[in-house]
């Protein structure tokens, strides 16, 4: 944990100023803050700012985006902080997330770019040594997850992905997980989860980059194409843009919302580390909803349903979202849990849990491997929807078993020159 007075910022800037960032050293004094860096500064990213600006503890030393308005939006928030105004500290602002990560004395890093990104950049910051909160859905593909998961593992670092139902939202998620687990609705029937459709190709027309952008850079290891402003909209902008929707950056409102759903469901069905062993997907092959994952025991999944959580069991059901859990039957969630039964792991905040198991070394509430197996249901969903058939998953292996072309969407390569 390191401290970073004004002068050593000033001498940083200076080094970025004359292209000498890669040798450039932060002397720091001694401290018990946590000095972190932000990769991707848009909607989701600046929450995650204003969040951690408020934590005593926790010292945001840098920013990274693409987009310049975004970069300097955020320094002037960090220099305008009541935290920090009185200090004159500033943040050093990058376009190149590799860059901050050469810095010397950073702990850690917030990852709140596209999708598409997520992978690569965890991947290079677990090699730097960076404790890493990543937003959801972890990867864009299940490949890229094994490879997070290897690597976090690997580094040793500190690792939570940004499933906040498992800590947040009124506790009704983690209600809902306790009674499920404890047997309050018997035997599980059927799970529902209502989120949005699946990925579709990205078709917008091209327009001209404004100015302060690096489309390139925010392109990546994906697949090439003309800039729009669906997905990266000019400047500082309080929306969520639309390449969630696009399979080439993203996996549709199935993973935006169902890294999510899918995530409690998950958890609730004691699969963290598991996952489904068949995709079938409905039989009209213009459904967008429907979609059924069958697990080993049996139990099947649907990608629909009238909340964001179903459970319904031989017992009775449980309906939960984000403001809400109601049971059919009003004892199921009034019943105590029974004693030395199964309970959640202790977690109110998001992003202080992920602060305070880097201080203890522990692991966090929702881990690499929990984060991967969570995607892998969105990106197994959509794979079933954009091939039209049952597929058979191995879990062990993590891999199609007898068709080459599901198989091929697994792990597609980066594109040139990005490289792991």
């Amino acid at each position: 944990m390191r401290h970073f007075d004004r002068r050593q910022f000033h001498l940083a800037t200076s080094a970025l100023t004359l292209g000498t960032m890669a040798s450039t050293r932060l002397r720091a004094a001694p401290s018990d803050r946590l000095a972190i860096g932000f990769i991707g500064v848009g909607t989701m990213g600046r929450g995650h700012l204003g969040s951690f600006l408020g934590m005593k503890d926790i010292e945001v030393v840098a920013v990274c985006d693409v987009v310049q308005e975004r970069t300097d939006s955020a320094a002037n928030t960090l220099a305008n902080h009541p935290n920090y105004k009185p200090s004159g500290k500033q943040a050093l602002k990058f376009d190149d997330y590799r860059k901050l990560l050469e810095l010397k004395g950073l702990d850690a890093v917030v990852i709140s770019t596209p999708d598409h990104w997520h992978a690569l950049q965890a991947v290079h910051a677990a090699r730097a040594g960076k404790h890493i909160y990543c937003e959801k859905p972890l990867t864009r593909t299940i490949g890229e997850g094994r490879r997070v998961v290897e690597e976090v593992a690997k580094a040793g670092i500190i690792f939570q992905t940004g499933s906040q139902q498992r800590s947040e939202f009124g506790g009704h998620f983690r209600n809902a997980v306790e009674r499920v687990r404890n047997g309050l609705l018997g035997k599980l029937q059927v799970v529902r989860i209502g989120v949005g459709v699946p990925a579709i190709a990205c078709t917008l027309p091209a327009q001209e980059v404004p100015a302060g952008t690096d489309w390139d850079r925010w392109v990546g290891p994906a697949a090439f194409r003309p800039y729009h402003s669906d997905l990266c909209p000019k400047g500082v902008h309080g929306h969520f843009p639309a390449w969630r929707s696009y399979r080439e950056y993203a996996g549709g409102g199935l993973a935006d919302m169902g890294a999510h759903h899918f995530d409690i469901a998950q958890w609730a069905l004691d699969m963290d580390k598991s996952g489904p062993v068949k995709v079938i997907p409905p039989k009209d092959t213009k459904a967008t909803t429907g979609l059924r994952y069958v697990y080993p025991s049996g139990l099947e999944m649907f990608h629909g349903g009238e909340a964001d959580c179903v459970f319904v069991g031989d017992k009775g059901t449980i309906r939960v979202s984000r403001s809400k859990i109601e049971a059919d039957k009003p004892d199921i969630l009034t019943e105590p849990l029974p004693e030395g039964g199964f309970r959640v792991y202790p977690s109110t905040n998001h992003r202080r849990n992920w602060v305070e198991c880097i201080r203890q070394r522990k692991e966090c509430i929702c881990p690499a491997e929990t984060g991967h197996r969570s995607a892998s249901i969105c990106h197994l969903g959509n794979i079933g929807y954009r091939l039209g058939r049952e597929l058979s998953w191995d879990l062990a292996r993590e891999t199609f078993t007898g068709d080459d072309e599901a198989q091929a969407l697994v792990n597609p390569p980066l594109r040139a020159p990005y490289t792991w």
